[in-house]
C-alpha cells in the first residue's frame, strides 16, 4: 500500500470555502479515477488541512499522477489561485499495528 499525502495550509479567510470544494468536488473526483480505495481528510488546530489517500500499490499512485493529477490541481488551484500553499508527500506501509 502506498498512501499520497497532501498537506494544505489556508488561509482563516478560505477555510469554510475550502473545506466545502474539497468535500464535495475534489476528494471525490480523485477517487472517482480509480486510483485509490480509500481517503481521509482531516484538520488540525493551526490551520493545516491534510488529504491522505490510500492506493494499493506503486503503479496505482503513479497512473494518478501521470493521468489525472495536472488536470485536478489546475481545477483546485483556478478555484483558489492565493492563500493557500500545498506540500505533497508519498509513503509507503512498512508495517501496521493494530490493537
Amino acid at each position: 500500500m502506498v498512501t499520497y499525502e497532501v498537506t494544505a495550509k489556508v488561509g482563516k479567510h478560505l477555510s469554510g470555502e475550502y473545506e466545502r470544494y474539497m468535500r464535495d468536488q475534489h476528494i471525490p473526483d480523485v477517487l472517482q479515477t480509480g486510483a485509490f480505495t480509500s481517503a481521509s481528510f482531516q484538520m488540525s488546530d493551526d490551520g493545516l488541512y491534510q488529504m491522505r489517500y490510500e492506493a494499493a500499490s506503486r503503479e496505482a499512485l503513479e497512473g494518478y499522477l501521470n493521468e489525472h493529477a495536472t488536470r485536478l490541481r489546475k481545477d483546485l488551484l483556478g478555484r483558489f489561485p492565493d492563500g493557500i500553499e500545498f506540500s505533497r508527500h508519498e509513503w509507503d506501509l512498512i508495517q501496521t499495528w493494530k490493537c
